[in-house]
């Protein structure tokens, strides 16, 4: 192989595919693990069977999150299609319900995305594991059957946009914030096909947890991957999650970016992404409407540390009388330690609803869904038309201090402006 510089895409694919990989070439990988989930899943066993193989079995996770527990007859049919998968093939990492949770908490909890990894999921949002370090890209249902049968998938090897970071971010500001200035500036196409990969010395500033919201949300900028490096906090984390070993991938000195975009996370803004697109970024003081529902939870922001963010802005306070707020942890590891924490309980005790994990309202599925003329503050990634409910409703996204300060106020508010009046 030659020593051309690389960058964390670049490289990562070169060694799981043994060639030697640039922007723009097209490479076969060996992918270390495929995930489906209810909705993506049934496809994608219709497509496998047709096959008439076996499956390379431990490489595939599966993980019902969109619909469940199921919400009608239609729903319990997917979430049974993928039982019987499970039970035929002898598939063993299968997370049934009340043992797993929103697939991508789920992938990152069981230590299934780690540093160097390829990791392909049928879910947009599966580039969250470039927080770990992995290459990890959302595909389609017929290509997931393809990994099911031989382990291995075609990639084309995307060009990176080198985000660098310095600084630290203040009270209140997190991942969320980075990815809506990051994503208002670029726009929704402005990585289409390509890497977000960050580096600098901000990077140490950020916590795993802000690294994972950040690179799911690179998909809401076209994103193929959003990918950063491995350090001591990264190494720390998967101490926590993952009995295996990893090998690291970094990027080369001299490795060639198709441009390079700078931020000071110590001059961030607590950010709201308007309706309807992730892209309309603005100033969360420079909002203030009034809302009907605050929504905290997703594969974005239902982490342990975005509980603790809203349990810290709410302690003391009530949700408005105006507000309902509901609270969805991500998964069953999620949910256990929330609850010996007390976070749940004092979220409750605020007057917030608390469900088991599910991604819930997030994709407009249950438990959340908005009424003609309904305003949500969110947590989530998406505010598209009819994302979380009727036509005629409107999510605004934000990260969770926003999303907790929101629900006190019954406006879309700054943290830092709550507690100037605590």
């Amino acid at each position: 192989m030659r020593t051309d510089p690389k960058t964390i895409s670049e490289k990562i694919l070169s060694l799981r595919s043994g060639q030697d990989a640039s922007a723009g070439d097209i490479v076969e990988a060996d992918v270390d693990y495929v995930m489906v989930n209810d909705v993506t899943g049934p496809l994608a066993f219709q497509e496998f069977e047709a096959l008439e193989c076996e499956p390379v079995r431990d490489r595939i996770v599966l993980i019902p999150d969109h619909f469940v527990p199921n919400k009608d007859v239609a729903s319990a049919k997917q979430a049974k299609e993928m039982r019987e998968f499970a039970k035929r093939w002898g598939i063993r990492n299968y997370f049934e319900v009340g043992r797993g949770g929103v697939c991508h908490q789920v992938m990152l909890d069981n230590g299934f995305a780690y540093p160097g990894a390829l990791v392909v999921g049928a879910d947009s949002h599966t580039c969250t594991y470039g927080g770990v370090n992995a290459f990890a890209t959302g595909v389609g249902s017929t290509e997931a059957a393809a990994v099911f049968a031989t382990g291995h998938l075609w990639f084309k090897v995307p060009s990176s946009i080198r985000v660098l970071l310095k600084g630290r971010p203040s009270r209140y500001i997190g991942g969320k914030d980075l990815a809506l200035k990051l994503i208002s500036d670029i726009g929704v196409d402005g990585a289409t096909y390509k890497a977000l990969e960050f580096g600098g010395t901000g990077v140490s500033a950020l916590t795993v947890s802000d690294r994972l919201s950040v690179a799911n949300m690179a998909i809401e900028a076209g994103g193929k991957a959003g990918i950063f490096p491995c350090d001591v906090a990264t190494v720390a984390y998967m101490k926590t999650v993952r009995k295996g070993g990893f090998k690291a991938a970094l990027p080369d000195e001299g490795a060639v970016y198709e441009r390079t975009l700078e931020y000071d996370l110590g001059e961030l803004e607590s950010m709201v992404a308007l309706p309807h697109l992730p892209s309309n970024g603005r100033a969360a003081r420079d909002v203030n409407v009034p809302i009907d529902q605050a929504y905290l939870g997703s594969c974005t922001n239902g982490r342990i540390e975005d509980l603790r963010t809203a349990a810290e802005v709410m302690r003391g306070r009530k949700v408005h009388p105006d507000v309902r707020m509901v609270v969805v942890p991500a998964s069953v590891r999620v949910f256990e330690q929330a609850l010996a924490e007390g976070l749940l309980t004092e979220l409750s005790k605020a007057g917030a609803f608390i469900s088991g994990p599910t991604c819930g309202a997030c994709l407009g599925g249950h438990m959340g869904i908005l009424a003609p003329g309904e305003r949500c503050v969110s947590s989530t990634n998406r505010n598209f038309i009819g994302r979380m409910g009727h036509r005629d409703s409107e999510v605004y996204l934000a990260g969770p201090a926003v999303v907790a300060a929101s629900a006190v106020t019954g406006r879309i508010t700054d943290p830092r402006d709550l507690e100037a009046v605590r």
